[in-house]
């Protein structure tokens, strides 16, 4: 990835090695896709090509960072975080990425200062994102593990995020009881997804997986994208606030995405754990 996929790149000052943990408690694994599963594993190799078949997720990345960035700094506030613009506004922040992949967020929100753990169903995956943070020299923990899994375990965290996950899960209510139960009271969970709507179908399917090749064909299932409203619905069923809704918005002439209020294709939603006292 290149420096830009970070807002506030920081040179790392010496080699770490990230931690990892290949088990996966298969008798939790409510909400996971097997089959979704062995199809990104079978890309593993390609995570950090910026030219391969994540080329529009590196692309989509610095906007999917700032907009975590800038909403955690919102809701947490001095004392908590820095201001959005240092350079390690996270510092003290736990951080859990659900959905991690080959670790193409994890690292970015290392960098911003958190203290990240990476999970993902797939040890392929995390084997993949291990490499590249030991070579980048990140001290990132990375776990082959389910959110349900580490749920059971009673881990917290203040910031969870789930970005292009929620679509690829097969039981949508099931993650989000998990998810929310990783999240500390008065934390944050960020998720990220592709609404749907016909224009979806025609650019995140037809274009992208049948005209263009960004992707392999089968990748999304139409059907299992959500309505912002239906996302909504599942945050707030799980004791969540929302906060924020904001759209994704690709622009074919310069390559680039920007945030704005078109979320007819992609976007992005904060919520907040509500207090037992709230």
């Amino acid at each position: 990835m290149t420096s830009s996929s970070n807002p506030s790149p920081a040179s790392p000052t010496g080699p770490a090695t990230p931690k990892t943990d290949a088990s996966v408690d298969a008798s939790v694994d409510a909400s996971v896709d097997f089959a979704e599963v062995a199809r990104f594993e079978a890309l593993a190799a390609e995570w950090w090509d910026p030219d391969g078949r994540f080329k529009q997720l590196h692309r989509f990345n610095p906007e999917r960072v700032r907009f975590v960035r800038d909403q955690a700094c919102a809701h947490f506030g001095p004392g908590r975080t820095g201001a959005a613009t240092d350079a390690q506004p996270f510092s003290g922040l736990d951080l859990l990425d659900i959905g991690t992949g080959g670790g193409l967020v994890a690292e970015p929100m290392a960098r911003l200062g958190a203290r990240v753990t990476g999970i993902d169903p797939s040890a392929i995956n995390i084997g993949t994102a291990q490499a590249h943070a030991r070579q980048m020299g990140l001290d990132i923990t990375y776990r082959a593990a389910t959110a349900e899994a580490l749920a059971q375990e009673s881990a917290r965290f203040d910031l969870v995020i789930m970005l292009e996950v929620v679509e690829h899960v097969a039981d949508v209510a099931a993650f989000f009881d998990a998810a929310t139960a990783l999240v500390k009271p008065g934390g944050m969970l960020v998720a990220a997804t592709l609404n749907r709507t016909l224009k979806s179908y025609a650019l995140a399917i037809v274009g992208a997986e049948y005209v263009m090749r960004w992707l392999p064909v089968g990748t999304h299932d139409w059907n299992k994208f959500l309505t912002p409203g239906e996302l909504s619905a599942h945050a707030q069923a799980c004791g969540l606030t929302v906060q924020t809704v904001m759209g994704m918005i690709y622009n074919p002439l310069t390559g680039r995405w920007r945030s704005g209020t078109d979320t007819s294709v992609n976007y992005m939603l904060s919520s907040v754990k509500r207090t037992s006292a709230s």
